[in-house]
This record gives structure tokens, C-alpha cells and sequence, in this order.
């Protein structure tokens, strides 16, 4: 098992610490180091400006929204920063929801599968820099048809530095678990839980079934599974502070009916307590949206408590799929899983 810190997108302002946190976590011993994107703060220009002043640890976007940009300009983004870092950068994508695609992008969400499809194709090509990009589309169609006519087909003319820069896949449905297995280097599961484990393995082989061959073998497809960290010795205190996050992605993180986190945490068992907190949320009955997580549900899908709670419940992620954990949490939470982990 290893072990990354996830620092998630800003809030209102960019979060305080954070370069410290990454220089600790380098100096831990942690293997990475990942930033996210919602509709405030972007992923890549953070990472490229606090990884500056690191030497080892790996670099990931967790995630990258496809609808932000073109393949090929997130492509571009991808072979500047792993030759900035020496070879050291993770491109992590995702589709997001049709609340921020169409809301904020003016992007059609329509067959995200297909879309992601095409867009990691696009996104390989411009790393293996074999042949100049081309893309039959419907989605992104390079060259362009009609337009002025004068488009062509163009090799990237920087050379990546790595054609087999990783590429892993944010999913959180079953359909979506099975096509990272089968186009990317590895899935960023959120809202994950050790109890699920044999049902992610048999989605992950589904996709592993068609997995091409020029990608690395299934062996070493990696699963860095983000989970909140609060080390406190009272539980529900440590629980508290996870509730929150909880009901926000539940509650606010997606239109109704079409909320891919909570139907994550569904397909967990969490059912009855998704209806009740997103109706809060829905309310604008935030708090009481936030009081209405269970603890069992922020232990389902986290870890919380004194050390030795960790502990344990750290033998059962390690019997898991999962090749790191990625840890969202303070720096005694950083310490304390060091410790427990490396």
C-alpha cells in the first residue's frame, strides 16, 4: 500500500498550508501528491506551482475535467508538466456531471462513455507522437470537417517526454469502474468501501477483458482511492468533521437525479440515509444535512478515530484492490498514517 495526500479544489480563497503539507508529506515518505477542479480554482496550475519546490514525489491532477478542455490542449498540459517535473506527473480526467458540463463549460453532457473514449484516444496520441492526431469524433472530430477547410492533422512539436505517461480515470459507476480498466494506468474511486471490494474486482477484470496491449498489463493498473483521515481518540468528534463533506457531495454536488456520488454511496447500502440527507441539503437545511450522516457511514467510507481504529481498519483496505490510499486530512493525519502505512 502506499500512500498520497489528495488537497481537493480551493474554496473561496487558495487553502493555507498547503505547500507546507506537500513538503511533509515528501519528507514522510508519501508517494504523491493530487489536485482537483470543480468551477473555482483549476487542477494544473497549482500542482505545477507547489510541485516546483518538490523533488520526488509524484504529481496527479484528481481530477481533470474533460469538458474544461480539449484533449489535445489537456494533452499539452500533461508533456509540459511531466518534462517541468522530470517525469513525475499523473493525468487524472473525469467527465464531472451535467450540472457543471453544461452549467459551467456550455458543453453537452451526452454519451460521457463515448466522449471519454475519444478523449483519452486524442490524449495518447499526442504522447506517443507517432503519427500526426487525427480523430473521426463525433465528439472531438480532428481535423474539424467543414469550417474554412483549411485544418490539418499535427504532431505535437514539443516530444513528450514519456509516451506512456499515466493516464488514470475518475468512476464511480459500474460502466465507468470497467472502462478505466479497460483505456487507462489506473481508477480514482471516491466514496469507496473495503465492503465492496469484490464487486470493484469483478468490474475491473470486466474491463481488464479488453484492456489493449499496448498498455501496461493489469498487474500494474493502480487504484488510489481518496478517503478522508480525522485521527481524534473520540469518534464521533473525529466523525464530524467528515459529515459535512459527506452531505455536501450527497446534497450539493450534482443535479437531482443525476448525483454520481450519491449513487455511489447508494450502491454502498447508504440508501435510505442519501434520501434523508440530500432532502435536507435540498431544504437548504445544511447543518441538519451534515448531523443526518450516520458515523457508521463516515467509518464505511473513511477513517476516523483514535490511532488504533486506524489500525484496524486499515488491514481491511489493504486486503482490497487498492494500491494507495490517498489522504484527504491535516498533518496529524498525515503523520499518523506514515506511520501506521510506511
Amino acid at each position: 500500500m502506499r500512500l498520497g495526500v489528495h488537497l481537493g479544489y480551493w474554496g473561496a480563497a487558495r487553502p493555507a498550508g498547503a505547500l507546507e503539507t506537500i513538503l511533509e508529506a515528501e519528507r514522510l515518505g508519501y508517494d504523491s501528491v493530487w489536485t482537483a477542479e470543480a468551477y473555482g480554482s483549476d487542477a494544473f496550475t497549482p500542482l505545477a506551482w507547489w510541485g516546483s519546490r518538490t523533488s520526488r514525489i509524484r504529481l496527479g491532477t484528481a481530477i481533470a475535467q474533460l469538458s474544461a478542455r480539449a484533449p489535445t490542449a489537456t494533452a499539452m498540459a500533461a508533456l509540459t508538466l511531466d518534462h517541468l517535473s522530470d517525469g513525475r506527473f499523473t493525468l487524472g480526467l473525469g467527465v464531472s456531471g451535467p450540472q457543471v458540463v453544461e452549467g459551467w463549460y456550455g458543453q453537452p453532457y451526452a454519451r460521457p462513455l463515448a466522449r471519454t473514449r475519444e478523449y483519452v484516444d486524442v490524449v495518447r496520441q499526442v504522447l506517443r507522437r507517432e503519427a500526426p492526431v487525427t480523430s473521426p469524433g463525433p465528439a472531438y472530430a480532428l481535423p474539424l470537417g467543414g469550417g474554412t477547410g483549411l485544418g490539418r492533422a499535427l504532431l505535437p512539436t514539443v516530444h513528450p517526454l514519456r509516451a506512456d505517461l499515466p493516464v488514470h480515470l475518475a468512476a464511480e459507476g459500474p460502466k465507468n469502474i470497467a472502462l478505466a480498466a479497460e483505456l487507462a494506468d489506473g481508477w480514482l474511486p471516491l466514496f469507496s468501501s473495503p465492503r465492496f471490494d469484490a464487486e470493484h474486482r469483478a468490474l475491473l477484470a470486466e474491463g481488464f477483458a479488453r484492456r489493449d496491449r499496448r498498455l501496461l498489463p493489469a498487474e500494474a493498473f493502480e487504484v488510489s482511492a481518496t478517503v478522508p483521515v480525522v485521527v481524534d481518540d473520540d469518534v464521533e468528534r473525529a466523525a464530524d468533521r467528515v459529515r459535512p463533506f459527506v452531505a455536501l457531495y450527497l446534497g450539493g454536488m450534482g443535479a437531482p437525479g443525476a448525483n454520481f456520488h450519491r449513487a455511489a454511496v447508494e450502491r454502498l447500502g447508504w440508501v435510505d440515509q442519501c434520501v434523508e440527507i440530500a432532502g435536507l441539503w435540498a431544504e437548504g437545511r445544511r447543518e441538519e444535512a451534515a448531523a443526518a450522516v450516520p458515523t457508521s457511514l463516515v467509518q464505511d467510507i473513511a477513517l476516523v478515530g483514535p490511532e488504533e481504529a486506524l489500525r484496524d481498519r486499515l488491514a481491511a483496505w489493504e486486503e482490497t484492490a487498492v494500491t494507495s490510499i490517498l489522504v484527504q486530512g491535516d498533518r496529524r493525519a498525515l503523520r499518523t498514517m506514515a506511520e501506521l502505512v510506511l
